[in-house]
């Protein structure tokens, strides 16, 4: 579903890199850890996975296209959900209303559909006074909730996460991943995630390590559990 060729990026030199010609492939329906050190390019990674960054050489596709032919903006807007460790929602408004406005500005199949925003914050734990009062007066793991959430009412077919359980304690990051897993698995979704803590690591279904700037499979999907 989503394709490196030759990926490869640096920041003002080329015998600098952080990696080059990277050729990997992730598949729908599955969810996937990047792993590594602390500046390492993990990040750098899946900010050109995202979309936005271009990479110094090489190629990114998804389903086959080049992302620079869908434009980078296109791309972000119809082609991937970004989940952040800050969860980045609109403060001024409601989980309810960041969603409806998430599904607006991605033109989603439910735009408009309150009941089906709703129903996806339920799903997520949150109860009806709380998914109508300021996103401020919620939780860090709540608010988490709703950036997840986000995801799933639009129809992006990539999520990428960077450290989205930096601010969690160790029962919200359990259950925040098994969201994540959720969306992979239900929604047949390819879920992305950069984390620095194994246990996330060790819940997805493959596990891609950037060290000495070359990227290896620590662990991959089961042929078995891939979609026909």
């Amino acid at each position: 579903m989503l394709t490196t060729e030759n990926l490869s990026y640096w920041y003002t030199v080329e015998e600098d890199y952080l990696f080059k010609d990277v050729n990997l492939q992730f598949t729908a329906g599955h969810s996937y850890a990047i792993v590594g050190q602390s500046g390492s390019g993990k990040t750098t990674m899946v900010s050109l996975l995202a979309g936005l960054d271009t990479p110094k050489a090489g190629k990114i596709l998804i389903e086959g296209v080049d992302i620079r032919k869908i434009g980078l903006t296109q791309y972000r807007q119809s082609k991937v959900s970004i989940v952040f460790q800050a969860y980045n929602l609109f403060t001024y408004m409601s989980a309810l209303e960041n969603l409806m406005t998430a599904m607006a500005i991605t033109k989603a199949e439910h735009r408009g559909d309150r009941e089906f925003a709703k129903g996806m914050l339920r799903k997520l734990g949150l109860t009806d006074q709380q998914m109508t009062q300021n996103v401020q007066r919620l939780s860090g793991g709540q608010q988490q909730r709703v950036a997840i959430a986000r995801t799933m009412v639009c129809d992006a077919p990539l999520v990428v996460a960077d450290e989205p359980t930096g601010n969690l304690d160790e029962g919200n990051t359990d259950e925040v991943i098994a969201l994540f897993n959720q969306i992979a698995h239900e929604q047949q979704k390819c879920v992305i995630i950069v984390t620095h803590e194994p246990t996330v690591a060790a819940q997805c279904d493959g596990v891609l390590r950037l060290a000495k700037r070359e990227f290896t499979w620590e662990k991959q999907p089961a042929l078995a559990t891939q979609p026909a």
